[in-house]
């Protein structure tokens, strides 16, 4: 139903895992969450969900906690990366209240256990939460220390067998050096995973890259920033780079 449905509206993804940052909340707030920003992604998401399509989210927790920085504060790796799953925990749950109020259907899947406030993730549940229309946000990453959110999006993208993984960054896709320091820095419209290796672009941890690349997830880097930027992407408009074999 919900296939079909996306088809005629000329989808081109029907099944995506949307990696979020979590200082992409943040905005230009001093507070971890920013009510304007978090409204605006979640109408974003919205859009999508009305075309058909089926979505996983992944968020960071940067906003909050990040487990690297913490290291350098005298925070034990291990424990940093905890308080780090943690924090997308509430991010999790902000996007959910948020969409919620919109109108959608949103479940949270924790992969550390804490049925007060989310579901286990369950596999063959996330894929039934989303073959029924409603948003599934992955929380507290793979449950591991060691292992980035974006790690656990090309996991969860390799396991929902999502079409891709559309990355939404404050950049307008991967250029072959930084452009915030190189006036002539060029961007590509697609690349391949190996001449992404090859060129060290920062596009995913290298674990996270690995398992896209070995599980053949495509990656599509845009500005979430841009009008309409996910609807743009879903329906296949050339929007930031993409990148696959």
């Amino acid at each position: 139903m919900i296939e079909q449905s996306a088809t005629s509206l000329g989808v081109k993804y029907k099944r995506i895992v949307l990696k979020l940052s979590g200082e992409v909340l943040r905005g230009k707030s001093t507070d971890p969450i920013d009510p304007a920003v978090l409204e605006r992604i979640c109408s974003q998401i919205k859009e999508i969900h009305d075309l058909g399509v089926q979505i996983g989210v992944v968020i960071g927790g940067g906003n909050i906690f990040r487990g690297l920085s913490g290291e350098s504060k005298g925070v034990d790796r291990t424990t940093g990366d905890y308080m780090g799953m943690l924090a997308t925990v509430i991010n999790s749950l902000a996007l959910m209240d948020c969409l919620e109020k919109m109108g959608v259907t949103t479940r949270v899947q924790s992969a550390i256990p804490m049925n007060q406030v989310a579901e286990p993730f369950i596999l063959r549940r996330a894929i039934r939460h989303m073959e029924k229309g409603r948003v599934v946000i992955f929380a507290a990453g793979t449950g591991n220390p060691y292992f980035s959110t974006d790690t656990t999006a090309a996991l969860r993208a390799s396991e929902m067998h999502a079409e891709i993984i559309m990355k939404a960054t404050k950049v307008d896709g991967i250029y072959d050096k930084d452009p915030k320091k190189h006036a002539d820095a060029v961007r590509y419209d697609e690349i391949s995973y190996v001449d992404a290796l090859r060129q060290r672009l920062n596009v995913m941890d290298s674990t996270a890259f690995s398992l896209c690349l070995d599980n053949h997830v495509p990656i599509l880097v845009f500005d979430l920033n841009a009008p309409h930027a996910i609807r743009r992407a879903v329906l296949g408009e050339k929007i930031g780079t993409l990148v696959r074999g």
